[in-house]
């Protein structure tokens, strides 16, 4: 049972070879005891990053990582200012997925604690589920702290090197002048690994750098659910081949593609998101989701694990109705293969609104 802690108590050394050790060797037992018991089962604060974060070009293809500044989930950013100093951040979070995940054992305990500078920086536990990694930190401070000391918040590692590309978001609450919590999220991607060794970096504007290492592992307790929807509106094919279930909650996987040049990325395939209902119209909140894009052959094609809370067993269909969610304004960054930045911005003005029609997800009997 995970035991509580004063924040503003003494804690003794954190021993971290110990913990990391038990964490690991946790993940495998859990792994053992899976594969003896059952058969494999086929089954914001706002986000301060940039909206295009990453492009890497060659002579025939180019291809570009999208996030999700110009996002903000309505329920992420009114949960989170409830978050209380003691306990863990995911659980008392606000958040049905992440408080599920972590009362239900899936997150990975963590644990650990740095001081630099009298700022003490706690990583709480980790959720690596089919469309995120999340991290809950808990910040405490000698001194009162500006309201962005961290900038854009955590950055992450996979085996000790920096990913190809990512996105994310990071949101914070200030509990008072010294204190605040964190969550930091990070899309996942086709190609990378289910386990792995994570490493953590948040830097200061002090010049703090608090650096952290432990082992993550994706949950295995996923329902995958085939969808093969496909429909083409306004020059845009949109095709989305799954849904998944966990106690963390909903993902759903897709590509659309539309005609374009390489020089703008900010066509409307670019800002899909989808609205998901239940069978009685009870709509499944949606934390949306950053995607990545390529360039290649006159056509932009983009992908992405969306996020929406977990469902209850005895939901039976899911309604989906795709849409375009245009941001008032934006733009980003394209780093060309020799390292190059050039500025895109944003025009609103030549982007107009598609329709889509709505399809139906039938729930499966193993989700229930």
């Amino acid at each position: 049972m995970k035991k509580s802690f004063n924040v503003n108590g003494p804690l003794p050394e954190f021993p971290r070879d110990e913990v990391r050790g038990a964490i690991a060797k946790g993940i495998q037992q859990a792994e053992e005891q899976t594969n003896m018991s059952q058969p494999p089962v086929q089954m914001k604060r706002k986000s301060k990053r940039k909206p295009l974060l990453y492009i890497a070009s060659t002579a025939a293809a180019f291809s570009i990582m999208i996030g999700s500044a110009a996002y903000v989930s309505p329920t992420f950013a009114s949960t989170l200012s409830q978050i209380p100093i003691v306990g863990s951040v995911f659980s008392n979070s606000g958040l049905l997925g992440l408080k599920q995940a972590s009362e239900q054992g899936l997150t990975s305990t963590i644990g650990e604690k740095q001081t630099i500078n009298g700022i003490s920086v706690t990583v709480d536990e980790v959720l690596y589920d089919e469309s995120n990694i999340t991290v809950g930190i808990t910040i405490d401070s000698e001194k009162e702290l500006s309201n962005e000391y961290f900038g854009a918040g955590i950055d992450f590692t996979i085996n000790g090197k920096n990913p190809e590309a990512s996105s994310g978001s990071y949101g914070e609450k200030v509990l008072s002048p010294t204190v605040r919590t964190g969550i930091a999220t990070f899309d996942v991607k086709d190609n990378m690994p289910d386990s792995f060794e994570m490493g953590l970096v948040l830097e200061g504007k002090g010049g703090e750098k608090w650096e952290f290492t432990a082992p993550v592992k994706k949950i295995t307790d996923i329902v995958y659910v085939p969808v093969n929807h496909h429909q083409q509106a306004e020059g845009i094919q949109l095709d989305v081949s799954e849904i998944s279930l966990s106690p963390s909650g909903v993902a759903l996987t897709y590509e659309a593609t539309e005609k374009g040049t390489i020089d703008n990325a900010q066509v409307g395939a670019s800002f899909i998101e989808f609205r998901m209902t239940d069978e009685h119209g009870k709509e499944i909140t949606s934390h949306s989701g950053g995607g990545e894009g390529h360039f290649n052959d006159g056509q932009w094609k983009f992908s992405s694990n969306k996020s929406f809370d977990p469902i209850s067993k005895d939901v039976q269909k899911l309604v989906i109705t795709p849409y375009l969610m245009l941001p008032s304004d934006g733009g980003g960054v394209q780093i060309d293969s020799t390292g190059i930045e050039t500025k895109i911005p944003y025009d609103k003005s030549a982007l107009k609104e598609v329709k889509f029609q709505p399809f139906t997800v039938e729930i499966p009997s193993q989700h229930k």
